[in-house]
């Protein structure tokens, strides 16, 4: 039986018969960690080795768990809420709604076993080869000392690539175009979710939010908010699901909301296309309030100037957001702005105007990638790496930026080398964006009281 109709059981609707790529699926390995010999990441309730979740243990103790069965009683999750491409598009929400959650599941629906889901992507994914493996790269280059009472914060960011432009608009030529079937590339995006388990998860560039992400997150116990485009060029493709927008999800186990933000975003008090979502979050291990937002800035050449007006305007709300009292965990306050982490495709390499301002702005911001260089002071060479009709473009163009002052950054997940993408580059059979997910872990840093 076809792999991806055994699984189909799980995703009812969404899992439709796999039409495979090329080549056979290598057994997956979501990325080693680079540390001293024996060292493991302790990562609570992060990701996965060896296909089980990407938290690292103790030495001696075994990475592998048991292998779920098929299906199971998470199958009416998706059999309700989940549709496939051919059903009729979802209604879309007002542009800004209103700063209430999102509807939850219902709630005699139990929440999946994420090793269960990621061996569903597995399995469905078996005629693809496997993802390029990754290591995440400790920035002391030893494995910090874990505190119970300040465990670290897992952040993913990533552009997704929108179904429909991907499909319809964006001209890889490269690329196969059954290599970005939904029915397959959603398992691809899902799989590197659930490889490492972020405790807050940006992305831009989603168009099936309310079909595949947000039941899907929800019932791995994530609470998501999405915010469309004004104007998507995914509605000029036919058959669209919808326009593209950001979305942030967090992990109610780890945060309870605070507040938040829908901005759509001005440039020489004009509004434009491009949005940003910002929420204040209550760290329930710490107590400690995070300010997170979400962006994706103009694209193409030509618009530097639209970008730094964009990034400006995007600045000043979060200044005018963090600039209050950050609550801490004994109850006591302390004067000082929230710290803040901005993750987003900026569409702008290190050396336009708005990576100057975000570089040198009085928020006290630094970009985390570049911790993996060996000054400390350069980005990576590449986030995203395509070839289009107009030809190669290999770029730096995407972002974790936090508050350095308030927060450390302990390890990141590296870059994949131009060998591991290939000569088509991205997207392809094996990776379901032409941009790479970044991921960093963090911590507060801690206050002089607490090492008295």
């Amino acid at each position: 039986m076809n792999p991806a109709r055994r699984c189909s059981a799980l995703f009812g609707q969404l899992c439709v018969s796999s039409r495979g790529g090329p080549v056979a699926r290598r057994p997956f390995s979501p990325g080693a960690v680079v540390a001293p010999a024996g060292a493991r990441c302790c990562h609570p309730g992060g990701g996965g080795v060896n296909g089980t979740s990407p938290q690292m243990k103790p030495s001696g103790v075994s990475n592998t768990a048991p292998v779920c069965p098929m299906g199971g009683s998470s199958s009416r999750l998706f059999g309700t809420l989940a549709q496939s491409l051919n059903s009729a598009p979802l209604a879309q929400p007002d542009v800004y709604p209103e700063e209430n959650p999102d509807q939850e599941l219902d709630q005699d629906l139990a929440e999946i076993d994420p090793d269960h889901l990621l061996r569903e992507c597995e399995e469905a994914l078996q005629s693809r080869p496997a993802r390029p493996h990754r290591d995440l790269v400790f920035t002391g280059g030893l494995m910090p000392s874990r505190q119970k009472h300040n465990p670290p914060i897992r952040v993913m960011q990533w552009n997704i690539l929108a179904q429909a432009l991907g499909e319809g608009k964006d001209g890889f030529i490269r690329c196969p175009l059954d290599a970005l079937n939904w029915q397959e590339r959603k398992y691809l995006i899902l799989e590197e979710i659930l490889t490492y388990r972020p405790d807050v998860l940006c992305l831009q560039e989603v168009d099936h939010y309310y079909d595949t992400f947000q039941p899907i997150l929800a019932s791995l116990g994530y609470h998501g908010t999405f915010l469309p485009k004004p104007w998507s060029p995914c509605l000029d493709v036919e058959q669209n699901n919808g326009p593209d927008g950001c979305a942030l999800f967090y992990r109610r186990s780890r945060f309870s909301l605070q507040a938040t933000s829908h901005l759509r975003l001005s440039a020489m008090m004009l509004p434009t296309n491009q949005v940003a979502i910002v929420q204040t979050l209550s760290c329930r291990a710490t107590g400690h309030r995070l300010c997170v937002a979400v962006t994706h800035l103009k694209a193409r050449s030509g618009w530097e100037r639209l970008r730094s007006a964009q990034g400006a305007d995007l600045l000043q709300s979060l200044r005018s957001i963090t600039s209050r009292y950050n609550s801490c965990s004994d109850g006591e306050t302390a004067a000082g702005p929230v710290p803040l982490v901005v993750c987003g495709d900026f569409n702008a390499e290190p050396t336009e105007d708005v990576y100057r301002r975000f570089s040198s702005s009085p928020l006290g911001l630094d970009s985390a990638y570049k911790l993996l260089s060996s000054d400390g002071q350069s980005e990576p060479a590449y986030t995203t790496w395509k070839i289009r009709p107009s030809g190669e473009s290999c770029s730096t163009l995407d972002y974790i930026w936090y508050s350095h002052d308030a927060l450390n950054v302990e390890c990141l997940l590296d870059i994949p080398s131009e060998e591991q993408i290939g000569p088509d580059r991205l997207p392809s059979y094996h990776y379901p964006s032409d941009h790479l997910s970044l991921l960093c872990d963090i911590t507060f840093r801690e206050e002089p009281h607490r090492l008295m």
